[in-house]
């Protein structure tokens, strides 16, 4: 996993809960997203998808859903070619 593509879904991750209130916990690669720890559901993690299609240029979902549930397995979809 790329340091930056990290720090990218930390950003917005933050600025997700923050809008909604809440207070992120602390990010490590296994955070996951969906009945995990982390302040969000299914439409905040839509939004990301989103935001880190139009932040990268990437869309690791051109070709069809790719399962992923932490931090760590979506930094890598965007580290390695879809």
């Amino acid at each position: 996993m790329t340091d930056s593509i990290f720090a990218l879904i930390a950003e917005e991750l933050g600025r997700i809960a923050a809008d909604k209130g809440e207070v992120l916990p602390p990010l490590t690669a296994g955070s996951r997203f969906l009945d995990g720890d982390l302040p969000i559901d299914s439409l905040d993690l839509a939004t990301l998808l989103v935001v880190l299609e139009q932040r990268t240029g990437q869309d690791p979902f051109r070709e069809g859903f790719r399962q992923f549930a932490t931090v760590g397995e979506l930094a890598a979809l965007y580290t390695v070619p879809a």
